[in-house]
C-alpha cells in the first residue's frame, strides 16, 4: 500500500485558528509577533507567563518575591498557563495580540515561535551578562539547534530533563525483585507485579496527551538506534523501533490498567503515586510528586536501561526549558533583569530543586540537594557516561509539536486498542516527519 502524502504547514493554519480565539490572560503586549516593542525604562510592571502553571506556581512566586525585593521598582505579574495549553495560548497571542513580556518556553515549540517572529534574540544580552560562560554547554547547544537559526539563542535555558523509570521499592521488595537494569528485567517485573483481579499492575502507560514523546523514548531506548535521521529520512519506522513499540504497547491491559488509554501526565502520576502500580516511565519532573505521596523509602528512579546489557544507552533529547523575551514587550530592560535573576545560580537551583530537574546554571551543580536527590544525580551521571548516546529530536522543525501531539496521539490510542498496527503507526508518523524535514530544508535554502 502506498503511503499517503503529508504536507502539513500547520504553523500558518494554527495562527489563523488562533486569531479567532480570545485570550483571557492579562498581558502587556498589544500586538503579535514582529512588533519590535522597546527597551523601556527598566522600571514598572512586566507580565510573566509560567508555562507549567499550577505545578510550578509556588516556586515561581518565591522567585518573583525575591526579585521584587531586590528590584522594588519592578513589579512582576504572574500568569500560570497549564502545560497542555501553553502552545495554543502563545499561538493565539502571537496572532491576535496580548503576549507577555517574559514567558516560559520549551525547545519542543521554540522553532514554531521563532518562525512566527515572536521572540527576541538573546545571545548578545547573555554575552554581556553574568550568565556568560555559566550555562550548561549541552543545554545551550540544544536551544541553538531548536531555534533553527544557527547559533542564536531565543531562550535562556533553565533546566533539562531525562527519561526515568520510577519504581516502587516497597512493591519490588515484597515481590523479591531488584531494580530493572535491563529491558528483560523491566518486562518481567511488569508481569510479576500485575494482579488485575486485585487491582495491582506492574506499569502505567501514557495513552492520552503527551503519549508520543514517551513512546518514542521507549522505542529508541530499546532499539539502540543512535540517530533520529538516516540521511533525509527518519529512523522512527526502522524495524528495530517498530519491534520496540510492539513490546511497549503490548503492556497495555496486560500489565496496565485499561483506563490508561486516556492517561495524561496528571492521571498517570496520580495512578502511580496513589495506587498499586509498580513502575512508571516519566521524566525527572515528577520526582517531588512521588516523594510527597510515597516518601523516599518507597520510591526510586533509574535511567532507562541500555538496549543491550552493558551496551550503549540511547536516550532521547528531552526538551530544554527556559525563559524567552517577546519582541512586542515595551519594557525589555526590566524583562531582561527578571530573566537574568531567575536564571542565576541561587534561583535556578531553587527552581530545579522544586522540579527535581537538572539545573542549567553550572553554579548550581554542586548544591547539596542534587546529591540528596538520587534520581537527579544518577541522571546527571548517565549524561556524562561515554556509553550514553543522545538521539537528537528535530525540535527545530516548526511543526514538530503539532506532529507529535494532536496529529499523532489519536493514532497511538488506536494502536493500544488493536485498531492500528505498530508498523502502520510508525510509517504514518515517519511520513509526516519526513515531509516536515523536506519542507524545512527547502525553505532553509531560500
Amino acid at each position: 500500500m502506498s503511503r499517503p502524502q503529508h504536507r502539513h504547514r500547520r504553523p500558518a493554519a494554527g495562527i489563523a485558528l488562533a486569531a479567532a480565539l480570545a485570550l483571557t490572560a492579562t498581558a502587556c503586549g498589544d500586538s503579535g509577533g514582529g512588533d519590535s516593542g522597546g527597551e523601556g525604562s527598566g522600571k514598572g510592571k512586566i507580565v510573566f507567563w509560567d508555562n507549567n502553571g499550577g505545578v510550578r506556581t509556588d516556586v515561581w512566586k518565591q522567585i518573583i518575591a525575591a526579585f521584587e525585593k531586590q528590584n522594588p521598582d519592578i513589579k512582576v505579574e504572574y500568569v500560570g498557563i497549564p502545560i497542555a495549553d501553553v502552545q495554543k495560548k502563545y499561538d493565539t497571542a502571537i496572532a491576535g495580540g496580548g503576549l507577555p513580556d517574559v514567558g516560559g518556553v520549551g525547545t519542543a515549540y521554540l522553532a514554531n515561535m521563532v518562525a512566527q517572529n515572536a521572540l527576541e534574540p538573546l545571545t548578545d544580552r547573555i554575552d554581556k551578562s553574568d550568565l556568560k560562560g555559566k550555562l550548561v554547554t549541552g543545554m545551550v547547544a540544544g536551544v541553538q539547534a531548536a531555534g533553527g537559526q544557527g547559533k542564536e539563542m531565543y531562550e535562556v535555558p533553565t533546566s533539562a530533563n531525562q527519561g526515568t523509570i520510577w519504581y516502587r521499592t516497597d512493591l519490588f521488595a515484597a515481590a523479591g525483585l531488584q531494580a530493572p537494569t535491563t529491558w528483560s528485567e523491566f518486562y518481567q517485573a511488569a508481569s510479576k507485579l500485575t494482579d488485575a483481579q486485585d487491582n495491582k499492575f506492574g506499569f502505567t502507560i501514557r495513552g492520552g496527551k503527551g503519549s508520543i514523546a514517551q513512546a518514542l523514548e521507549m522505542m529508541y531506548a530499546q532499539s539502540g538506534i543512535e540517530n533520529f535521521w538516516d540521511g533525509d529520512k527518519t529512523t522512527v519506522n526502522d524495524s528495530k523501533n517498530i519491534a520496540a513499540l510492539e513490546k511497549y504497547v503490548g503492556l497495555y491491559k496486560k500489565s496496565t490498567p485499561e483506563a490508561d488509554l486516556n492517561n495524561d501526565f496528571v492521571n498517570m502520576v496520580a495512578e502511580f503515586d496513589h495506587g498499586s502500580v509498580g513502575m512508571l516511565q516519566h521524566n525527572l519532573g515528577s520526582y517531588n510528586d512521588h516523594i510527597k505521596a510515597l516518601g523516599k523509602d518507597k520510591v526510586d528512579g533509574i535511567p532507562l536501561p541500555p538496549s543491550q546489557d552493558g551496551g550503549v544507552r540511547t536516550i532521547v533529547s528531552n526538551p530544554v526549558d527556559g525563559l524567552g523575551m517577546f519582541k512586542s514587550g515595551k519594557n525589555k530592560a526590566a524583562a531582561w533583569k527578571f530573566i537574568e535573576f531567575a536564571a542565576s545560580a541561587p534561583m535556578n537551583s531553587l527552581w530545579n530543586q522544586s522540579a527535581g530537574a537538572i539545573p542549567a546554571n553550572t553554579g548550581a551543580e554542586q548544591d547539596k540537594w542534587i546529591n540528596d536527590a538520587k534520581p537527579t544525580k544518577v541522571a546527571m551521571d548517565s549524561l556524562n557516561d561515554p556509553k550514553t548516546k543522545i538521539v537528537q529530536f528535530p525540535y527545530y522543525l516548526p511543526d514538530w509539536n503539532n506532529i507529535t501531539k494532536a496529529d499523532t496521539e489519536p493514532d497511538f490510542q488506536k494502536v493500544l486498542l488493536g485498531k492500528m498496527t505498530a508498523k502502520a503507526f510508525a510509517d504514518e508518523l515517519a511520513g509526516k516527519l519526513n515531509d516536515a524535514q523536506a519542507d524545512f530544508a527547502q525553505h532553509s535554502k531560500k
